[in-house]
Protein backbone atom coordinates (compact mmCIF):
# COMPACT_ATOMS: atom_id res chain seq x y z
CA UNK A 1 0.00 0.00 0.00
CA UNK A 2 1.20 3.66 -0.78
CA UNK A 3 0.12 6.83 1.40
CA UNK A 4 -1.22 9.76 0.37
CA UNK A 5 0.52 11.82 -1.74
CA UNK A 6 3.80 13.27 0.72
CA UNK A 7 2.87 16.92 0.75
CA UNK A 8 5.13 19.60 0.36
CA UNK A 9 7.63 20.86 3.39
CA UNK A 10 7.00 24.07 4.23
CA UNK A 11 9.98 26.44 3.18
CA UNK A 12 11.49 23.03 2.69
CA UNK A 13 11.53 22.91 6.89
CA UNK A 14 10.94 19.44 8.94
CA UNK A 15 7.61 19.14 10.10
CA UNK A 16 8.67 19.78 14.45
CA UNK A 17 10.01 22.82 12.95
CA UNK A 18 6.54 24.55 13.31
CA UNK A 19 6.27 23.92 17.14
CA UNK A 20 9.80 24.36 17.43
CA UNK A 21 9.53 26.98 19.80
CA UNK A 22 6.93 24.72 21.92
CA UNK A 23 9.63 21.74 21.77
CA UNK A 24 12.14 23.95 23.55
CA UNK A 25 9.83 25.05 25.81
CA UNK A 26 9.65 21.41 26.67
CA UNK A 27 12.81 20.77 27.13
CA UNK A 28 12.91 23.63 29.49
CA UNK A 29 10.35 22.43 31.11
CA UNK A 30 11.76 19.10 31.24
CA UNK A 31 14.70 20.35 32.96
CA UNK A 32 13.43 22.31 35.71
CA UNK A 33 10.74 19.80 36.61
CA UNK A 34 13.33 16.82 37.77
CA UNK A 35 14.61 18.62 40.38
CA UNK A 36 14.55 16.49 43.85
CA UNK A 37 15.89 16.11 47.26
CA UNK A 38 17.98 13.76 46.85
CA UNK A 39 20.87 14.46 44.13
CA UNK A 40 21.18 10.91 42.80
CA UNK A 41 17.24 11.36 40.94
CA UNK A 42 18.33 14.51 40.01
CA UNK A 43 21.33 13.00 37.90
CA UNK A 44 19.22 9.86 36.77
CA UNK A 45 16.32 11.90 35.57
CA UNK A 46 18.98 14.58 33.43
CA UNK A 47 20.54 11.59 32.46
CA UNK A 48 18.31 9.76 30.37
CA UNK A 49 16.19 13.04 29.75
CA UNK A 50 19.66 14.71 28.77
CA UNK A 51 20.44 11.84 26.26
CA UNK A 52 17.83 13.66 24.07
CA UNK A 53 15.64 11.32 22.04
CA UNK A 54 12.98 11.77 19.51
CA UNK A 55 10.48 13.88 21.35
CA UNK A 56 7.76 12.22 19.10
CA UNK A 57 5.25 12.51 21.58
CA UNK A 58 5.22 15.93 22.34
CA UNK A 59 5.49 16.91 18.66
CA UNK A 60 2.61 15.30 17.84
CA UNK A 61 0.72 16.42 20.78
CA UNK A 62 1.71 20.20 20.01
CA UNK A 63 0.98 19.52 16.10
CA UNK A 64 -2.36 18.08 16.67
CA UNK A 65 -3.33 21.32 19.30
CA UNK A 66 -2.09 23.40 16.97
CA UNK A 67 -3.67 21.53 13.85
CA UNK A 68 -7.35 22.14 16.12
CA UNK A 69 -6.04 26.03 16.17
CA UNK A 70 -5.56 25.85 20.27
CA UNK A 71 -3.58 28.79 21.79
CA UNK A 72 -2.97 29.12 25.09
CA UNK A 73 0.43 27.21 25.39
CA UNK A 74 0.85 26.59 29.27
CA UNK A 75 -1.56 24.12 28.86
CA UNK A 76 0.13 21.95 26.43
CA UNK A 77 3.70 22.43 27.18
CA UNK A 78 2.45 20.77 30.40
CA UNK A 79 0.95 17.93 28.73
CA UNK A 80 3.46 17.45 26.02
CA UNK A 81 5.79 16.96 28.75
CA UNK A 82 4.01 14.91 31.18
CA UNK A 83 3.99 12.64 28.53
CA UNK A 84 7.81 12.62 27.64
CA UNK A 85 7.77 11.86 31.41
CA UNK A 86 5.73 9.13 31.44
CA UNK A 87 7.36 7.65 28.28
CA UNK A 88 11.06 8.41 30.05
CA UNK A 89 9.69 6.62 32.79
CA UNK A 90 8.60 3.99 30.94
CA UNK A 91 12.09 3.62 29.01
CA UNK A 92 13.96 3.27 32.25
CA UNK A 93 11.39 0.59 33.37
CA UNK A 94 11.52 -1.51 30.00
CA UNK A 95 15.16 -1.49 30.80
CA UNK A 96 15.26 -2.83 34.32
CA UNK A 97 13.39 -5.80 32.78
CA UNK A 98 14.79 -6.18 29.90
CA UNK A 99 18.30 -6.30 31.30
CA UNK A 100 18.67 -3.42 28.28
CA UNK A 101 22.37 -2.55 28.67
CA UNK A 102 22.26 0.36 25.71
CA UNK A 103 19.68 3.58 25.26
CA UNK A 104 19.86 6.05 23.24
CA UNK A 105 23.37 5.50 21.67
CA UNK A 106 24.89 4.85 25.43
CA UNK A 107 25.03 2.89 28.64
CA UNK A 108 20.97 2.61 29.98
CA UNK A 109 20.50 4.14 33.25
CA UNK A 110 19.70 0.08 34.77
CA UNK A 111 23.72 -0.25 33.29
CA UNK A 112 24.64 3.28 34.57
CA UNK A 113 23.06 3.16 38.35
CA UNK A 114 21.75 -0.28 39.13
CA UNK A 115 18.54 -1.82 39.21
CA UNK A 116 17.06 -0.47 42.51
CA UNK A 117 18.08 3.12 42.16
CA UNK A 118 16.60 3.20 38.54
CA UNK A 119 13.34 1.43 39.57
CA UNK A 120 13.21 4.28 42.19
CA UNK A 121 13.76 7.02 39.19
CA UNK A 122 11.15 5.29 37.06
CA UNK A 123 8.43 5.73 40.00
CA UNK A 124 9.64 9.23 40.29
CA UNK A 125 9.50 10.23 36.86
CA UNK A 126 5.44 9.10 36.85
CA UNK A 127 5.12 11.22 39.96
CA UNK A 128 6.53 14.16 38.10
CA UNK A 129 4.17 13.81 35.37
CA UNK A 130 0.69 13.21 37.50
CA UNK A 131 2.09 16.62 39.17
CA UNK A 132 2.06 18.49 36.22
CA UNK A 133 -1.22 16.53 35.12
CA UNK A 134 -3.01 17.22 38.44
CA UNK A 135 -4.37 20.82 37.65
CA UNK A 136 -6.14 19.94 35.20
CA UNK A 137 -9.78 18.47 34.77
CA UNK A 138 -10.75 15.30 35.76
CA UNK A 139 -11.61 14.24 32.30
CA UNK A 140 -7.64 14.90 30.77
CA UNK A 141 -6.16 13.33 34.31
CA UNK A 142 -8.27 10.13 33.80
CA UNK A 143 -6.86 10.31 29.85
CA UNK A 144 -3.41 10.42 31.45
CA UNK A 145 -4.00 7.70 33.80
CA UNK A 146 -5.87 5.14 31.34
CA UNK A 147 -2.29 5.77 29.49
CA UNK A 148 -0.05 4.71 31.90
CA UNK A 149 -2.80 1.88 32.92
CA UNK A 150 -2.47 0.72 29.42
CA UNK A 151 1.59 0.67 29.45
CA UNK A 152 1.59 -1.25 32.28
CA UNK A 153 -0.48 -4.33 31.17
CA UNK A 154 1.66 -3.73 27.40
CA UNK A 155 4.47 -4.42 29.71
CA UNK A 156 3.10 -7.35 31.51
CA UNK A 157 1.33 -9.28 28.38
CA UNK A 158 4.42 -8.55 26.51
CA UNK A 159 6.43 -10.24 29.58
CA UNK A 160 3.76 -13.19 29.50
CA UNK A 161 4.67 -14.09 25.61
CA UNK A 162 8.27 -13.48 25.99
CA UNK A 163 10.45 -16.19 24.51
CA UNK A 164 7.62 -17.60 23.88
CA UNK A 165 6.87 -18.87 20.36
CA UNK A 166 2.73 -19.53 20.88
CA UNK A 167 2.77 -15.67 20.71
CA UNK A 168 0.64 -14.61 17.20
CA UNK A 169 -0.25 -11.56 15.64
CA UNK A 170 -3.05 -10.87 17.31
CA UNK A 171 -1.29 -10.97 20.51
CA UNK A 172 1.68 -8.76 19.40
CA UNK A 173 -0.67 -5.95 18.16
CA UNK A 174 -2.46 -6.17 21.49
CA UNK A 175 0.71 -5.65 22.80
CA UNK A 176 1.94 -2.81 21.14
CA UNK A 177 -1.76 -0.87 21.49
CA UNK A 178 -1.55 -0.87 25.07
CA UNK A 179 2.31 -0.33 25.13
CA UNK A 180 3.31 2.21 22.72
CA UNK A 181 -0.14 3.20 20.98
CA UNK A 182 -1.85 4.01 24.21
CA UNK A 183 0.27 7.03 24.61
CA UNK A 184 0.12 8.64 21.33
CA UNK A 185 -3.77 7.96 21.44
CA UNK A 186 -4.48 9.59 24.77
CA UNK A 187 -2.13 12.26 24.11
CA UNK A 188 -3.56 13.59 20.22
CA UNK A 189 -7.18 13.46 22.04
CA UNK A 190 -6.09 15.46 25.12
CA UNK A 191 -4.18 18.02 22.55
CA UNK A 192 -7.65 18.27 20.94
CA UNK A 193 -9.35 18.69 23.33
CA UNK A 194 -7.91 21.28 25.27
CA UNK A 195 -7.51 23.16 21.84
CA UNK A 196 -11.61 23.47 22.03
CA UNK A 197 -12.07 21.33 19.38
CA UNK A 198 -15.73 19.38 18.62
CA UNK A 199 -16.24 15.95 20.48
CA UNK A 200 -15.63 14.41 16.54
CA UNK A 201 -12.78 16.26 16.06
CA UNK A 202 -11.23 15.27 19.37
CA UNK A 203 -12.11 11.07 18.53
CA UNK A 204 -10.26 11.70 15.18
CA UNK A 205 -7.43 12.89 16.45
CA UNK A 206 -7.37 10.10 19.31
CA UNK A 207 -7.81 7.47 16.36
CA UNK A 208 -4.87 9.30 14.52
CA UNK A 209 -3.08 9.18 17.28
CA UNK A 210 -3.45 5.47 18.05
CA UNK A 211 -2.59 4.41 14.31
CA UNK A 212 1.04 6.89 14.60
CA UNK A 213 1.37 4.73 17.50
CA UNK A 214 1.20 1.64 16.11
CA UNK A 215 2.87 2.36 13.08
CA UNK A 216 5.72 3.97 15.24
CA UNK A 217 6.28 0.68 16.53
CA UNK A 218 5.92 -1.58 13.77
CA UNK A 219 8.77 0.90 12.43
CA UNK A 220 11.14 0.42 15.43
CA UNK A 221 10.51 -3.46 15.05
CA UNK A 222 11.83 -3.14 11.31
CA UNK A 223 14.69 -1.25 12.28
CA UNK A 224 15.85 -3.65 14.99
CA UNK A 225 15.82 -6.07 11.92
CA UNK A 226 17.37 -4.22 9.33
CA UNK A 227 18.57 -1.04 10.64
CA UNK A 228 21.94 0.86 11.24
CA UNK A 229 22.63 0.52 14.97
CA UNK A 230 24.77 3.36 15.46
CA UNK A 231 21.18 5.16 14.24
CA UNK A 232 19.15 3.48 16.24
CA UNK A 233 21.15 3.82 19.55
CA UNK A 234 21.44 0.06 20.38
CA UNK A 235 22.47 -3.04 18.79
CA UNK A 236 20.22 -4.87 16.17
CA UNK A 237 18.26 -7.69 17.76
CA UNK A 238 17.99 -6.68 20.99
CA UNK A 239 14.17 -8.15 20.32
CA UNK A 240 15.16 -11.60 19.50
CA UNK A 241 18.33 -11.56 22.65
CA UNK A 242 15.43 -10.41 24.49
CA UNK A 243 12.79 -12.80 23.48
CA UNK A 244 10.27 -9.78 22.88
CA UNK A 245 7.83 -10.35 19.89
CA UNK A 246 8.55 -7.83 17.35
CA UNK A 247 6.20 -8.95 14.40
CA UNK A 248 8.87 -9.58 12.12
CA UNK A 249 10.01 -12.36 14.74
CA UNK A 250 6.74 -13.40 15.69
CA UNK A 251 5.59 -13.88 11.31
CA UNK A 252 8.98 -15.59 11.26
CA UNK A 253 8.64 -18.34 13.86
CA UNK A 254 6.46 -20.49 12.08
CA UNK A 255 8.54 -20.34 8.77
CA UNK A 256 11.80 -21.08 10.26
CA UNK A 257 12.46 -23.68 13.16
CA UNK A 258 16.04 -21.89 13.63
CA UNK A 259 14.21 -18.44 14.19
CA UNK A 260 12.10 -20.44 16.70
CA UNK A 261 14.84 -22.03 18.84
CA UNK A 262 16.93 -18.70 19.19
CA UNK A 263 13.86 -16.78 19.95
CA UNK A 264 13.18 -19.47 22.58
CA UNK A 265 16.26 -19.71 23.93
CA UNK A 266 17.01 -17.43 26.98
CA UNK A 267 20.63 -16.09 26.38
CA UNK A 268 21.40 -16.85 22.37
CA UNK A 269 25.16 -16.09 20.98
CA UNK A 270 25.67 -12.88 19.02
CA UNK A 271 26.57 -15.38 16.02
CA UNK A 272 23.07 -17.11 16.84
CA UNK A 273 21.17 -13.69 16.97
CA UNK A 274 23.27 -12.89 13.59
CA UNK A 275 21.83 -16.01 11.80
CA UNK A 276 18.95 -15.98 12.71
CA UNK A 277 18.19 -12.26 12.11
CA UNK A 278 19.36 -12.88 8.27
CA UNK A 279 16.80 -15.74 8.43
CA UNK A 280 13.96 -13.55 9.46
CA UNK A 281 15.49 -10.91 6.61
CA UNK A 282 15.32 -13.68 4.11
CA UNK A 283 12.15 -14.87 4.90
CA UNK A 284 9.74 -12.07 3.29
CA UNK A 285 7.85 -11.03 6.91
CA UNK A 286 9.41 -8.03 6.61
CA UNK A 287 7.15 -6.83 3.41
CA UNK A 288 4.53 -7.48 5.30
CA UNK A 289 5.03 -5.35 8.27
CA UNK A 290 6.32 -2.47 6.04
CA UNK A 291 2.73 -2.67 4.66
CA UNK A 292 0.77 -2.96 7.99
CA UNK A 293 2.67 0.38 9.06
CA UNK A 294 1.86 2.00 5.55
CA UNK A 295 -1.76 0.86 6.13
CA UNK A 296 -1.63 2.25 9.57
CA UNK A 297 0.05 5.23 8.33
CA UNK A 298 -3.03 5.62 5.60
CA UNK A 299 -5.42 5.98 8.58
CA UNK A 300 -3.67 8.35 10.21
CA UNK A 301 -3.84 10.62 7.33
CA UNK A 302 -7.65 9.92 6.92
CA UNK A 303 -8.66 10.54 10.18
CA UNK A 304 -6.62 14.30 10.15
CA UNK A 305 -9.27 15.03 6.82
CA UNK A 306 -11.44 15.83 10.25
CA UNK A 307 -9.57 19.32 10.14
CA UNK A 308 -9.37 22.70 8.43
CA UNK A 309 -6.48 23.01 6.32
CA UNK A 310 -3.56 24.66 7.86
CA UNK A 311 0.40 24.73 7.61
CA UNK A 312 -0.13 22.61 10.91
CA UNK A 313 -2.34 20.17 8.75
CA UNK A 314 0.29 20.00 6.29
CA UNK A 315 3.32 19.29 9.23
CA UNK A 316 1.20 16.62 10.73
CA UNK A 317 0.94 14.82 7.66
CA UNK A 318 4.30 14.96 6.07
CA UNK A 319 5.31 13.97 10.17
CA UNK A 320 3.29 10.87 9.25
CA UNK A 321 5.01 10.45 5.95
CA UNK A 322 8.47 10.64 7.40
CA UNK A 323 7.14 8.58 10.40
CA UNK A 324 6.85 5.63 7.97
CA UNK A 325 10.21 6.14 5.84
CA UNK A 326 12.60 6.90 8.71
CA UNK A 327 15.60 4.81 9.36
CA UNK A 328 16.18 5.44 12.92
Amino acid sequence: MRLKTKPQPIASLEPQLLVAAELEQVERRLTSILKSREPLLNEIGHYLIGAGGKRVRPAVVLLVFRACGGQNLADMIDVATALELIHSASLLHDDIIDGGGVRRGKASAFQQFGLADSLVAGDFLFGKAFALCGRFEEKVISWATDACISLTEGEVMQGRFRHNSEVTREDYLEIIARKTAALFTQGARMGAYLAGASETVVESMAACGYCVGMAFQLIDDLLDIEGDGKLIGKPTGSDLKDGNPSLPLVLALSLNPEVDRVFQKQDPTRQEIELALEQVRESGVLAEVHQLARSYGQQALTALEQLEPSAYYDSLALFIHQLIDRTA
